[in-house]
């Protein structure tokens, strides 16, 4: 052991005995050591007359313009515009070669959206509408309408132009009364006449758009008559004589009243067809479909928000439920496209609320072999039996789906499939 520590003794100090040097080597001179770095001398400040001559100096360099080096990004720019400029003249060209050509197609070179709006048809003067003109039409079309049946079209204009639903049930119910009085009752004067500001009339009958039209048209007439035991007179509603002869008509108008239904404009399904290309599978919608305004922006931030909060804390079943029919609300309409087996593509537009039944009848309908049975899958096969279900319900709204649809049985089985946007 003390044998082993001896020679580790012996190997530390030959290590640390420096450099090796042969015997036949000359002595070698031993290294000086850096001498030290002589001090700075201390750096005397600027006079007062050299540092007003560099101010000077300074200001007359401020004053002139200064030339801008050329940057990348100048360059950058350039280039672009350069090559902005032979594309713009390279489109021209081919622009007005493809017009020389007569199999040009505008719809082949550019991508126009799906739909352009949703539209809607007037039941009454069969016209196509877009949906921010839907309420201007509705009314001038009544309008139009007094020349053909003005009681019609006055009764009509009060079931349809006010959106009070309440409001119009206590109208309609009133103003029936007064035509009932009259049918059942016609030897009775007190029956024919209508004070136009008695209090029941005010409140519940004068509130409404369109009763005047409508009373004007049954055959009241607007009379001012004295008042009894007094000197002043007041307006009244008077039935005129000749209809007393038609008391038939007058129960007629009181049960259209009664019966009478708002006018409202049927979606426009806006039927496309697009032949089998790879342009079909393109699903583009108008840029409205895409722009948000700072509005939604900052609405959007709010609902991420309240999401992360919701996801954080526990909710009971009526609550998701509750959320869940929420967002359902959030949509009108949808866009549906339905593939057939040769590729052509069905594309129509319906309402988030409706059941799928319809969409069934929608290709139904635009089939050749509208007798073939089929069905509707969805993702991973799931057949949507319940045909009674909306849209919206199913997850044909709020998402672009993918659905397959095969109908049992030989050579007549038929292959749909759909996809949704909205």
């Amino acid at each position: 052991m003390r044998k082993f520590f001896q020679e580790i003794k012996a190997d530390l100090k030959f290590r640390s005995a420096g450099p090796g040097q042969k015997l036949s080597e000359p002595a070698r001179v031993p290294k000086e050591k850096p001498k030290a770095e002589a001090a700075p001398k201390p750096r005397h400040g600027p006079t007062d007359e050299a540092q007003m001559a560099a101010a000077a100096a300074l200001a007359r360099m401020e004053l002139k313009p200064k030339a801008k080096p050329p940057s990348s990004q100048g360059a950058i720019k350039n280039q672009v515009r350069k090559e902005l400029m032979a594309e713009a003249a390279a489109s021209v060209k081919g622009v007005s070669a493809d017009q020389e050509d007569p199999a040009f197609s505008d719809k082949e070179t550019a991508a126009e959206p799906s739909v352009s709006g949703v539209y809607f048809i007037c039941p009454l003067t069969s016209t196509v509408v877009r949906k921010d003109e839907k309420e201007k039409h509705i009314r001038e079309a009544i309008k139009s309408y007094f020349s053909v049946d003005p009681v019609a079209a006055s009764i009509m204009e009060i079931h349809t132009l006010n959106k009070d639903r309440e409001k119009v049930r206590v109208g309609v119910e009133t103003m029936a009364k007064y035509l009932d009085n009259i049918y059942l009752h016609p030897e009775e004067e007190k029956y024919q006449k209508i004070k136009l500001q008695n209090k029941v009339f005010q409140e519940r009958i004068n509130c409404l758009e369109g009763i005047h039209r409508f009373f004007q048209s049954v055959g009241f007439e607007t009379r001012t008559l004295p008042v009894p035991g007094q000197d002043t007179t007041e307006e009244y509603y008077v039935l005129k004589e000749e209809m007393l002869t038609k008391l038939e008509d007058l129960k007629d108008y009181k049960e259209q009243l009664l019966s009478c239904e708002p006018l409202r404009l049927q979606l426009d399904r806006q039927l496309c067809v697009f032949k089998p290309s790879p342009e079909a599978a393109r699903f583009e919608l108008p840029n409205d479909f895409y722009n948000l305004t700072a509005e939604e922006i900052k609405r959007e931030q709010r609902l991420r928000t309240e999401a992360v909060e919701k996801a954080s804390m526990l909710r009971t079943r009526a609550m998701r439920e509750k959320e869940e029919q929420r967002e359902m609300r959030k949509y009108n309409y949808t866009l549906l496209r339905v593939r057939l087996p040769d590729g052509y593509l069905l594309q129509g537009t319906f309402y988030a609320r409706e059941p799928v039944s319809v969409l069934y009848n929608f290709v139904r309908e635009a089939l050749r072999d509208n007798w073939l049975p089929f069905e509707l899958l969805g993702p991973g096969g799931l057949k949507l039996t319940d045909e009674n279900l909306a849209f919206n319900e199913c997850g044909l709204v709020s998402k672009r789906w993918h659905l397959a649809q095969e109908s049992p049985g030989g050579n007549g089985a038929l292959l749909v499939r759909v996809s949704c946007c909205s």
